[in-house]
């Protein structure tokens, strides 16, 4: 009997034990769950938050790439958000898509709360749906292309468009005399360079006399395939993604003006700047005296050095997105203190872009996520350093651009009296 006592005790003892065990275990369960969340966030812990870019590094146009990592770099250096340090990793794509791809996909898979500052429009068409897919907001890309505006996923643009850009100077060339059917394009055959001629077709539309011309542009823009014919089409002439080869686009013009008896009096280029500094020499070699225009994202600097190269000196314009390199703003001062010797319009770029993403930073109300980052934006205005943002209408903050000139060493906005002196000329 006494044995039966003794096991019905220890039966007791058992069971409590067993309960005392169960609640524990509860209890250390309901602890996990509250606290997984904030630690499940990729790319965020207690003491870091990584963001990452995807850019050329290595290839023909790194002079871009390592302009925004640099500036971005100098942004972020030194500066925390809830404590945590701002660790920016960045992975070489040399400007190819399918090597973008794949730099992007080893980025994630490492874990980053967001992708910062990546450059080119062919690259940024193949990684935002990657992007989209796991929900990594994409921030102040080098691109003005209309793939981000809006774009699939959650993108944060800092710059204005390629559509902003090439209207601003077709404006202005109409305005000084350049007939609208004097202007042609130089573009890169793709993505990039077909954002710049809708650019265009758009300036131009409504212009009386140019309803066929609009027409080939929107057959130019039409074609498919890796590297469709463009060439011998219309007011325009292509080149390939990272060479620098420039007869075929250039016989295009020409074999447009001998078609139509017009002159290509201003050719609006969307390249790179290896590629556009390259024609823009073959058409003075060539005895074509054509203004060339180019956008932002060709790299007012290394494009400036590769003309000089080739003993380009004048009629050379060119669209910014940054305010002017000696400009009085705080966060223009700021930027020339931090970057030094490599100071210039893509670095500014990247600096902006840089602390674009700590102000949003700033504002997140709540627990560090990607979620509470776009609420933070969204809908908001911001001003950094004297640039002023706004994102209550569409996921782009500036609408800056700027129309400047070569002049020698530097750039010079572009007044009216210099646009009616250089058509002259």
């Amino acid at each position: 009997m006494k044995g039966i006592g003794s096991c019905k005790e220890g039966c007791r003892g058992g069971r409590g034990a067993r309960r005392l065990s169960s609640a524990i275990g509860l209890s250390l369960l309901v602890c996990v769950l509250l606290v997984a969340p904030a630690e499940a966030e990729p790319g965020v812990t207690p003491s870091t938050i990584r963001i990452g870019g995807v850019m050329d590094l290595e290839g023909v146009s790194r002079g871009l790439g390592l302009g925004m990592k640099t500036g971005i770099e100098a942004a972020v250096r030194g500066q925390r958000v809830r404590g945590r340090r701002i660790e920016f990793v960045t992975l070489n794509d040399s400007y190819t898509p399918e090597k973008s791809k794949k730099a992007t996909e080893q980025l994630l898979s490492q874990g980053v709360f967001a992708v910062v500052g990546n450059v080119g429009t062919p690259t940024a068409k193949v990684t935002l749906p990657i992007l989209a897919e796991q929900g990594v907001p994409a921030v102040g890309f080098f691109t003005g292309a209309g793939i981000l505006r809006p774009g699939v996923g959650d993108i944060i643009n800092y710059r204005a468009s390629y559509v902003q850009e090439t209207a601003a100077v077709i404006r202005q060339a109409i305005n000084a005399g350049i007939k609208p059917t004097e202007i042609c394009a130089y573009v890169q055959n793709d993505a990039y360079g077909m954002a710049g001629v809708e650019g265009i077709k758009r300036a131009l539309a409504g212009r009386r006399g140019v309803e066929q011309i609009v027409s080939t542009l929107d057959d130019i823009m039409g074609r498919k395939g890796a590297l469709p014919k463009r060439n011998n089409l219309g007011p325009v002439g292509v080149y390939v993604r990272n060479t620098f080869t420039s007869r075929d686009g250039y016989n295009s013009l020409k074999a447009w003006e001998s078609r139509t008896g017009n002159h290509c009096r201003l050719v609006v280029s969307v390249g790179t700047y290896n590629a556009i500094a390259r024609f823009a020499a073959y058409a003075r070699l060539k005895g074509d005296d054509w203004i060339v225009s180019a956008v932002s994202f060709t790299g007012a600097d290394n494009y400036r050095v590769t003309l000089r190269e080739f003993g380009v000196t004048d009629k050379v314009v060119m669209t910014q997105v940054v305010p002017p390199l000696d400009s009085d703003l705080p966060i223009v001062q700021e930027a020339r203190a931090a970057l030094g010797d490599d100071y210039g319009y893509v670095s500014l770029e990247g600096y902006i872009v840089g602390k674009m993403f700590l102000a949003i930073m700033s504002r997140v109300q709540g627990e560090v996520t990607r979620k509470n980052f776009l609420r933070a934006v969204r809908g908001q205005r911001f001003n950094v350093g004297g640039v002023k943002l706004d994102f209550t209408e569409d996921n782009q903050g500036s609408d800056l651009v700027a129309v400047t000139y070569l002049a020698g060493a530097e750039y010079k906005t572009m007044t009216r009296t210099d646009w009616r002196g250089m058509v002259q000329r």
